[in-house]
């Protein structure tokens, strides 16, 4: 194996290290591995721990995720899932959707839910494969944590009800400590701090709530002389430098992120950095070139200065081919890969899904909102999104589809391009994207629906 958790741990501090580490972030592409469902896989711990070991096997990874499921802590506390066959689940119900009575929840015990066997997966891969691959250990990032318990209600109370939301991400952040605590008892190395739903802030209210509790992990993390890593799945542009100004070590971002940018803050405020490999177009739906081409973009744009891991934008999609991820494995281990790699053509033919028909929208009888997404069912600012246009679209009094379009599916990734869909996930309002990564005030939705309905073609 050519695995190498020390120069992954050397790497994440900011140390010259001699090539960049390797961390495919596998989540429930480790089912796929081992041949059952992500329902299966998520709660099983033989089935993890096969999976991982599999992993490291065909992927010669420097680093793993343990397990990626950010609904780990809100099942705990009460909320009900839905399950799904190649995704994480998904929160259905939100205990806190009527009010902030904390009390009212379930005491928090890391002895609860599937979090036993989640220790029990570490401890158990950390003996197999331990010493040459670093073991991350993921935990739901403290607003993720909020939506999950209040719902989407938590982004209009920091308007609202700004008193009410520090308690509530404070309660958060005392859980997070507890799950640091257990993951590095159960043997992980590294701990990441997973927040996709700060890609939905902007910065003045990311350092008036967030920044303050993910301090406190973060130095908890610290106290304790492990690494940490703040990961924002989803487009955080807008919070790079006030993510960079937090107590973490490393900032590690996915495919909507200019990973160019990134390097130039992260190595500013002396953090390293992670990303950003493209998920579907690469990843899923690609073929041996078009990973090739991509990982080179992630070298070029991350320059050659210590500190950055190249990765997933995410937690890799469950039918991701093998042979990508061996792909990608073989340019990180072999100079003469990479050589090779670097005289590939540039790519002349692209798919420009002329069979994907979008509607007439101006002569539709209704107004359409096209929910462009990664997939709902697995990605969290994707869930809140979808739900957002659903309930605006339950309030509106005239005809309206809403309508989700995965990218994970060439349908989808032909409505992103028709569309012109900017960042993932969007809303477009009868074919004009009007909120691009940002879950919109209903009323402001509402809004957007009744201009469509008014420019209709009578």
């Amino acid at each position: 194996m050519n695995s190498d958790k020390s120069l992954l741990l050397r790497a994440l501090r900011g140390e010259p290290v001699n090539r960049s580490p390797w961390v495919p972030f596998v989540g429930v592409h480790g089912g796929a591995l081992v041949g059952c469902d992500a329902t299966t896989y998520l709660q099983d711990a033989d089935k993890i721990v096969a999976g991982l070991t599999a992993a490291a096997e065909r992927y010669q990874p420097d680093g793993l995720s343990v397990v990626f499921d950010l609904q780990l802590e809100a099942e705990v506390l009460g909320c009900e899932l839905m399950w799904a066959q190649e995704t994480p689940p998904s929160v259905a119900t939100h205990p806190l959707n009527d009010d902030y009575n904390l009390a009212g929840l379930p005491p928090f015990s890391v002895a609860a839910g599937r979090l036993p066997i989640v220790w029990d997966a570490v401890r158990r891969t950390k003996a197999a494969i331990g010493e040459s691959v670093a073991l991350y250990g993921l935990l739901t990032g403290p607003l993720t944590l909020a939506l999950h318990l209040r719902g989407d209600e938590v982004l209009l109370d920091m308007f609202d009800e700004a008193d009410a939301v520090p308690e509530l991400l404070a309660y958060g952040a005392s859980i997070a400590c507890q799950m640091v605590d257990a993951y590095l008892e159960a043997g992980a190395d590294v701990i990441a701090v997973v927040d996709p739903m700060i890609s939905q802030i902007g910065p003045h209210h990311f350092n008036q709530f967030v920044a303050p509790v993910l301090d406190q992990i973060f130095d908890h993390i610290r106290a304790r002389g492990a690494i940490s890593s703040l990961f924002v799945c989803g487009n955080a542009s807008r919070n790079l430098e006030p993510m960079a100004a937090t107590h973490c070590d490393n900032i590690s971002v996915d495919e909507n992120v200019d990973l160019s940018r990134l390097a130039e803050v992260a190595r500013a405020s002396k953090k390293s950095f992670g990303g950003n490999l493209q998920l579907t177009v690469a990843l899923l739906r690609g073929d041996a070139d078009d990973v090739r081409r991509d990982v080179l973009r992630c070298w070029d744009q991350a320059g050659d200065a210590p500190g950055f891991i190249l990765a997933p934008g995410c937690d890799l999609p469950f039918a991701a081919p093998p042979t990508n991820l061996e792909t990608v494995a073989s340019l990180v281990h072999d100079a003469y890969q990479r050589d090779v790699a670097r005289q590939l053509p540039d790519k002349q033919h692209h798919d420009t899904y002329d069979d994907i028909a979008i509607p007439d929208y101006a002569r539709a009888a209704e107004v359409i909102i096209d929910v462009v997404t990664l997939d709902s069912a697995g990605c969290a600012p994707c869930a809140y999104l979808l739900k957002s246009a659903q309930e605006a679209a339950r309030r509106f009094d005239r005809p309206v589809t809403v309508r989700e379009h995965k990218i994970t599916e060439r349908e989808g990734l032909g409505y992103m391009t028709k569309l012109g869909v900017s960042a993932i996930p969007s809303i477009c309002v009868d074919g004009r994207e009007v909120f691009a990564s940002i879950i919109p005030d209903r009323s402001d939705l509402i809004e957007v629906l009744n201009q469509a309905a008014d420019q209709k073609v009578r």
